[in-house]
């Protein structure tokens, strides 16, 4: 009796806060994205509209930390979507096991070069750059040799590539200009570094601070501050050898309790009531279908002339050894 009453008590309750009843959809995300100013509590309740689900999220950091802890968790993991990977990163989480089949249409995807991988979703893509103050420097770097090469006293903020998606981007910037010589260049640029913080959101909160007068970001970060701060102070500087792109993807768990769930959030990214928040609350180009034009700052964004991108199964097979080159000149 007393577990009857129980059973009626709670479903009196939930009948209350539907909340409590809604099914739990738990992802896994990059700070960031779940930060005020980040687009995670607009698709949270966008997604939420069209489900009988609530939204959990959980935070790691930055991207390559959330992989990292996927492979801690192994089959015990609570996620049901894992949001912020990377195109460079894809090859390293398939060979994990730990993600299913998408299942998802993504003929339509809107990425450079297309997208055919079977088990991640794409959300959004852009190109690496670094950010100055234009109050601080009036010379920047107008390419990757000359911040390498560059004056030792105006410092660069970077992110660590065992922890962050741009982090690792940029260790593949510097690897596809200087190929072997990667190590003599990362010697070059390191009384530059001010310091390698784990995450884009400890760096730039950093370079916003004034701790230094360059981050490593996106050539769109000076858009948020055009768009919400009405300043163009903060520029992103063009290089001539061209820019590292990335494509930021999600997926969902093979074990996942919610699979349906999850691989409808995944479905879900590529429309419109997600994509619009993309330009301007990550701060991103859409990767998916959108109502919205993008705002009026895009249109003054570095455009590069060049783009690089490694195969992801090239980054998994030389991950490793690309880490290690890292580490022995930089590495903390």
């Amino acid at each position: 009796m007393k577990r009857i009453l129980a059973t009626l008590a709670f479903a009196a309750v939930a009948l209350a806060n539907p909340a409590l009843a809604a099914t739990p959809l738990t992802i896994y995300t990059y700070d960031s994205f779940v930060s005020d100013y980040g687009p995670g509590a607009k698709i949270k309740a966008a997604f939420e509209k069209t489900c009988d689900c609530t939204v959990n999220y959980v935070t790691a950091g930055d991207g390559v930390a959330l992989l990292n802890k996927i492979k801690l968790e192994g089959a015990g993991t609570k996620a049901d979507v894992v949001l912020g990977l990377d195109s460079n990163l894809v090859t390293e989480a398939e060979a994990t096991g730990r993600f299913g089949l998408s299942k998802v249409d993504t003929s339509k995807v809107k990425v450079p070069n297309g997208w055919t991988d079977k088990y991640f979703v794409p959300y959004d893509w852009g190109h690496f750059a670094v950010v100055y103050d234009s109050e601080k420097m009036k010379d920047p770097p107008k390419s990757l040799d000359e911040l390498v090469n560059g004056d030792p006293s105006q410092k660069i903020i970077l992110e660590d590539p065992r922890t962050s998606t741009p982090g690792l981007g940029f260790l593949l910037w510097m690897k596809s200009v200087y190929g072997p010589k990667a190590g003599e260049a990362w010697a070059k640029l390191k009384p530059r570094i001010l310091t390698t913080a784990p995450s884009w959101d400890a760096a730039y909160g950093l370079f916003t601070k004034g701790e230094a007068p360059m981050v490593l970001s996106y050539t769109t970060s000076p858009a948020y501050h055009m768009e919400v701060e009405k300043t163009e102070r903060y520029k992103a500087a063009e290089f001539s050898e061209g820019h590292y792109m990335q494509v930021e993807v999600a997926g969902v768990i093979a074990s996942a309790t919610q699979q349906e769930l999850a691989r409808k959030f995944l479905a879900f990214m590529l429309t419109p009531d997600f994509q619009d928040e993309i330009p301007t609350t990550n701060w991103m180009f859409p990767a998916g279908e959108t109502k919205a034009d993008l705002p009026a700052s895009f249109a003054k964004l570095v455009k590069p002339a060049k783009t690089f991108i490694y195969p992801s199964e090239e980054v998994n097979a030389s991950h490793k050894a690309w880490l290690d080159e890292w580490l022995a000149v930089v590495g903390e």
